[in-house]
């Protein structure tokens, strides 16, 4: 008997697990995946949005500027990437300024700090790449950008380390409800708990459906982006927005924590749950609009493009409560931007609803940090000697493009929730993540699994399932 069962291991589940991880509970993280951030939390913007932009007094408009206002401190706590790099929304026509101005003044109501409208003059100064047509922008120094792999799977391994149990490759098919427990009904078997905690992301509308009479439905909203090689580091340094429209913010041009160029999303609304594939016309409308606020934009640097699901419910704001017609079974639904940077104050909001309710006390002996994968380039020529000595992985190259060493990937294979597969390595390594997108260190980073997780290396997969990379062999085995 668990007291909570959380169903899904993307950001807002991590963050609610590590939060609870804090308090006398036994806790269960449950994910139809095979590894922790496979949703919505591995394919988004990557922006710690400053808080402007919700309408003041919604439920995302509080939750962003106080997950904003902790993350910096979380990720030293953490040890995740984080860098406050300021936002821009662009304002392109004179006749628009008045909008402009309306978003300032919601900043300021949401409790954004630092909030200014600058003119021509400035905006060029810190961003020379501006469409010509850009009369005036929102400065938002307190904007940022995040790692979004490295902070969901350190939110994750820090719950683990804290007594949090994991289970993956479990789906979640119904529920059952027995007095003052639920039964959670799975592709491995029920896990009966006191309390159950919807973050399913696009599918929290399903499970909140079962058990509740009163129905919300999400949206699958598909945002295609284009990633630009390093080599176009430099081209934007602040996160640059167009104003908003009725499907947000735009398509934005930012750098990301790791050097890369940013450009994205668009949002067209689907049907398909997993529809994360990219089109033609998504790529051709992102590259068209993003050429408004910026100039010259280098598309000709993309090294891979994707698409992420944002989990767009009817009502336009966060679900998170206890259901009235379903106690102890708690919504974190409807997830969409500002999700990510609302991260870790959505954590602490679920955890404070639980602990209302059990009573639940703290704990002496909460681990608070959390060290992340030793990346030899941070350190000096001494140090990285001494390291090679001691433990001669490290200084083998195994990924060129990003200089990924054999040390860093068993590192995140042997780690607490360590990768079981080809994208685990990427989120946690980056090896794979450059400019010939695994083409020259998959097989070695294959082999590398397979060693340490001793098994054959026909079993080892791009991304859980299925999904394996040798099918056959051409040659006989000696």
């Amino acid at each position: 008997m668990y007291d909570v069962v959380i169903i899904g291991a993307g950001v807002s589940g991590c963050a609610s697990a590590r939060e609870l991880s804090r308090y006398n509970l036994n806790i269960c993280v449950v994910e139809m995946e095979e590894d922790v951030c496979c949703g919505t939390s591995k394919a988004n913007s990557a922006i710690v949005h400053a808080g402007y932009d919700a309408e003041h007094g919604t439920l995302k408009a509080k939750l962003n500027v106080e997950g904003s206002q902790m993350m910096e401190a979380l990720s030293k706590e953490l040890d995740f990437h984080y860098k406050k790099n300021g936002s821009l929304v662009v304002c392109l026509h004179e006749e628009e300024r008045d909008n402009l101005q309306k978003l300032y003044e919601r900043g300021v109501k949401n409790g954004v700090k630092d909030l200014r409208i600058i003119d021509r003059d400035e905006l060029v100064k810190l961003e020379p790449n501006i469409s010509d047509d850009a009369v005036a922008a929102l400065y938002a120094p307190t904007g940022a950008i995040v790692c979004p792999f490295g902070m969901n799977i350190a939110f994750a391994e820090n719950a683990a380390a804290n007594g949090v149990e994991f289970r993956f490759d479990t789906k979640v098919t119904g529920f059952e409800k027995k007095e003052n427990n639920w039964v959670v009904q799975t592709s491995k078997g029920d896990i009966e708990t006191k309390y159950v905690v919807n973050a399913a992301g696009v599918y929290a509308d399903v499970f909140h459906n079962m058990v509740s009479e009163k129905k919300i439905h999400i949206t699958p909203r598909r945002g295609d982006y284009c990633l630009l090689d390093r080599s176009a580091e430099g081209f934007v340094t602040h996160t640059i927005f167009q104003l908003p429209g009725k499907f947000g913010k735009g398509v934005l041009v930012t750098p990301t924590v790791h050097g890369n160029t940013l450009v994205g999303p668009t949002a067209i609304d689907i049907e398909d749950k997993e529809g994360t594939n990219t089109t033609q016309q998504g790529i051709d409308e992102l590259t068209k609009k993003a050429g408004n606020t910026v100039k010259n934009l280098p598309m000709r640097q993309v090294i891979t493009s994707f698409a992420g699901l944002r989990a767009h419910e009817d009502g336009h704001e966060f679900i998170i409560e206890e259901l009235e017609d379903a106690k102890g079974f708690i919504d974190c639904a409807g997830i969409e931007s500002p999700g990510l940077s609302s991260a870790p104050a959505i954590g602490k909001m679920v955890a404070e609803i639980i602990r209302d309710l059990t009573g639940a006390k703290e704990k002496e002996n909460f681990i608070a940090t959390r060290k992340g994968i030793l990346d030899p380039k941070t350190l000096s020529k001494e140090e990285y000697a001494a390291l090679i000595k001691e433990k001669p992985e490290y200084g083998n190259i195994i990924c060129r493009c990003e200089m990924i060493t054999e040390g860093e990937i068993m590192d995140a294979i042997n780690r607490p929730l360590g990768a079981k597969s080809l994208d685990g390595v990427k989120r946690r390594t980056r090896a794979g993540m450059g400019r010939c997108q695994s083409g020259f260190c998959s097989p070695r980073t294959i082999e590398i699994l397979a060693r340490e997780r001793g098994v054959d290396p026909a079993e080892i997969t791009k991304s859980g399932g299925e999904s394996k990379i040798i099918v056959g062999i051409n040659k006989d085995r000696l």
